[in-house]
Protein backbone atom coordinates (compact mmCIF):
# COMPACT_ATOMS: atom_id res chain seq x y z
CA UNK A 1 0.00 0.00 0.00
CA UNK A 2 1.36 3.42 -0.95
CA UNK A 3 2.08 5.89 1.83
CA UNK A 4 -0.16 8.92 1.84
CA UNK A 5 1.51 12.26 1.40
CA UNK A 6 -0.03 14.95 3.61
CA UNK A 7 -1.61 17.86 1.76
CA UNK A 8 0.52 20.92 2.45
CA UNK A 9 -0.65 23.51 -0.03
CA UNK A 10 -2.70 23.92 -3.16
CA UNK A 11 -0.83 23.50 -6.40
CA UNK A 12 -2.79 26.31 -8.06
CA UNK A 13 -4.28 29.24 -6.21
CA UNK A 14 -6.30 32.15 -7.55
CA UNK A 15 -5.53 35.54 -6.12
CA UNK A 16 -8.68 36.73 -4.39
CA UNK A 17 -7.80 40.27 -5.38
CA UNK A 18 -7.97 39.64 -9.13
CA UNK A 19 -10.31 41.91 -11.04
CA UNK A 20 -13.38 40.18 -12.51
CA UNK A 21 -12.36 41.20 -16.03
CA UNK A 22 -8.97 39.52 -15.57
CA UNK A 23 -10.61 36.30 -14.36
CA UNK A 24 -13.09 36.32 -17.24
CA UNK A 25 -10.37 37.03 -19.81
CA UNK A 26 -8.31 34.15 -18.43
CA UNK A 27 -11.32 31.82 -18.47
CA UNK A 28 -12.05 32.81 -22.07
CA UNK A 29 -8.48 32.05 -23.15
CA UNK A 30 -8.50 28.74 -21.28
CA UNK A 31 -11.78 27.63 -22.85
CA UNK A 32 -10.57 28.72 -26.30
CA UNK A 33 -7.43 26.64 -25.85
CA UNK A 34 -9.48 23.65 -24.68
CA UNK A 35 -11.66 23.91 -27.81
CA UNK A 36 -8.58 23.95 -30.03
CA UNK A 37 -7.04 20.97 -28.24
CA UNK A 38 -10.28 19.00 -28.49
CA UNK A 39 -10.61 19.74 -32.21
CA UNK A 40 -7.00 18.67 -32.81
CA UNK A 41 -7.52 15.51 -30.77
CA UNK A 42 -10.78 14.72 -32.57
CA UNK A 43 -8.93 14.70 -35.89
CA UNK A 44 -6.91 11.71 -34.63
CA UNK A 45 -9.94 9.61 -33.63
CA UNK A 46 -12.16 7.18 -35.52
CA UNK A 47 -15.59 8.43 -36.58
CA UNK A 48 -17.69 7.50 -33.54
CA UNK A 49 -15.17 8.85 -31.04
CA UNK A 50 -14.50 11.89 -33.23
CA UNK A 51 -18.17 12.87 -33.04
CA UNK A 52 -18.07 12.62 -29.26
CA UNK A 53 -14.92 14.76 -29.03
CA UNK A 54 -16.39 17.35 -31.40
CA UNK A 55 -19.57 17.42 -29.30
CA UNK A 56 -17.51 18.08 -26.18
CA UNK A 57 -15.62 20.81 -28.08
CA UNK A 58 -18.95 22.47 -28.92
CA UNK A 59 -20.01 22.44 -25.26
CA UNK A 60 -16.68 24.01 -24.28
CA UNK A 61 -17.14 26.61 -27.03
CA UNK A 62 -20.58 27.48 -25.65
CA UNK A 63 -18.94 28.04 -22.27
CA UNK A 64 -16.40 30.31 -23.95
CA UNK A 65 -19.18 32.31 -25.60
CA UNK A 66 -20.96 32.72 -22.26
CA UNK A 67 -17.74 33.90 -20.59
CA UNK A 68 -17.11 36.33 -23.46
CA UNK A 69 -20.62 37.73 -23.08
CA UNK A 70 -20.07 38.20 -19.35
CA UNK A 71 -16.71 39.87 -20.09
CA UNK A 72 -18.46 42.26 -22.51
CA UNK A 73 -20.85 43.26 -19.72
CA UNK A 74 -18.00 43.82 -17.24
CA UNK A 75 -15.82 45.70 -19.74
CA UNK A 76 -18.15 47.21 -22.38
CA UNK A 77 -16.64 48.00 -25.78
CA UNK A 78 -16.60 51.69 -26.67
Amino acid sequence: MAAQVPFKQAMLVLDGGCAPESLLANASETLGSATTMLNNFAALLDTSHRKTALGIAQVVMLGELAVNQALDKVVPAD
